[in-house]
């Protein structure tokens, strides 16, 4: 292991008057729900609204003069990218950030911001790993430096600056720390700093479902690369670790728990509302997965980073409809519907329940045919009402095929 206690010490001293010392706040909602003390980190507070800008100044910051005269690239989904823009424009060093083509227009902008005429923003690939490629070229062939976004030991050290905050900052030891994992460079330095200094604290990680490698390496021993990822936890949609946190993860966590996308959208969604916070998906990640730990924190001390609050406002409907179907109250069919006057009355009066609301509707007549296909999107009150709609579909002779458990139809349609 790479990574000591002294160098985040050292990396502490170098940012302090930088970066901005984040709270550390007792959440009395969420405290209540799962019967400990929750406090949460609030990184969604710093100076870019992530804590990416830790790592990513500490290192640029330690190059040599030769090194920040040549200038530095890098890439990322978004909060790497706006560390290392307000760290050019800090130190006046030219910089280039690749990120993805996916990347939310929200993140894009405020790397703009933050960098103005200090950097050259690139928009390159469909993921991460796209933009990465294209970005390591283009250092080779300009003979800058890369600035990774997880993989190296002064931005490991740098976010591990996070960990020592915490525990200066807390008045209780903590028996659990939840934090997001993307490539491993925030936990992998909260867990070298932490460890160090309260080695019974549990560590543990949390990752996307549908981007769990840093759960698949550890499972064979080494890095392993993901052939395909779900991209919407964009903070933490990596298909590929790093052998440094890969090695510090191996040693220091107790524990990763794989988070479903809808759960975490879920969490988005009642931060905003009962906490009047704002969240971007890798930020409510570790909060989303204290249910999936509930038993296990009663009574206890816990701490959850919020890393970063950079969500595009844009996304929120998309974020509701992925949460309402992983709670089981968003429902779509396609229906075949006999092209007779009065069955979509029949449908509405006889098939659906005194709460369920149709919120989408799509149906092309076809005169040649005694049954017409609709797409229909139904949003139940509860999600235990599901039943009784399918059971009265199926007794008034609706036929019917569920899109939401056909994945390449929802794709297509939905």
């Amino acid at each position: 292991m790479t990574t000591h206690l002294q160098d985040i010490i050292r990396a502490n001293q170098q940012i302090k008057d930088v970066v901005t010392h984040t709270p550390l706040q007792k959440d009395q909602v969420l405290s209540e729900r799962y019967n400990c003390t929750v406090y949460l980190k609030r990184e969604d507070l710093q100076v870019v609204r992530s804590f990416k800008i830790r790592g990513a100044y500490y290192q640029i910051s330690s190059l040599s003069k030769e090194e920040l005269a040549a200038g530095v690239v890098c890439a990322s989904a978004g909060n790497h990218a706006q560390g290392v823009a307000y760290s050019c424009r800090a130190l006046k060093v030219k910089g280039v950030i690749f990120m993805p083509t996916t990347t939310p227009k929200q993140k894009v902008a405020q790397v703009k911001f933050f960098g103005r005429d200090y950097v050259d923003v690139r928009l390159i690939g469909d993921t991460f790993d796209d933009s990465y490629a294209d970005a390591i070229q283009y250092c080779e062939e300009q003979e800058m430096t890369f600035i990774h976004p997880f993989n190296q030991d002064k931005v490991i050290a740098g976010q591990g600056t996070v960990g020592l905050e915490i525990m200066n900052d807390i008045e209780e030891t903590p028996d659990f720390v939840f934090s997001s994992i993307g490539g491993g460079g925030l936990i992998s330095g909260m867990a070298t700093y932490i460890k160090s200094v309260s080695p019974t604290t549990k560590m543990i990680g949390c990752e996307p479902a549908g981007a769990a490698s840093m759960t698949e390496s550890i499972k064979q021993g080494n890095v392993v690369e993901l052939d395909e990822i779900d991209k919407f936890v964009d903070g933490a949609a990596v298909k590929k670790v790093g052998d440094k946190t890969l090695e510090i993860c191996k040693e220091l966590l107790d524990d990763i728990i794989v988070v479903p996308e809808g759960k975490i959208c879920t969490t988005i969604l009642n931060l905003y509302n009962e906490n009047a916070l704002v969240a971007e998906p890798a930020g409510a990640m570790p909060i989303a997965a204290l249910d999936l730990y509930a038993e296990q924190i009663k009574g206890k001390v816990v701490v959850c980073i919020v890393s970063g609050g950079n969500n595009d406002i844009g996304r929120m409907e998309e974020i509701r409809e992925r949460s309402l179907i992983y709670e089981g109250l968003q429902h779509y069919f396609i229906v075949e519907f006999p092209q007779r006057a009065g069955a979509l009355r029949e449908f509405i009066t006889d098939v659906l329940g005194p709460e369920d609301d149709i919120t989408r509707f799509e149906y092309t007549k076809k005169n040649n045919k005694s049954n017409g296909p609709v797409l229909i999107g139904i949003e139940l009150k509860c999600s235990k009402d599901y039943d009784g709609l399918i059971e009265r579909m199926e007794k008034i002779g609706f036929a019917y095929n569920e899109v939401n458990k056909d994945e390449n139809l929802f794709s297509l349609l939905i």
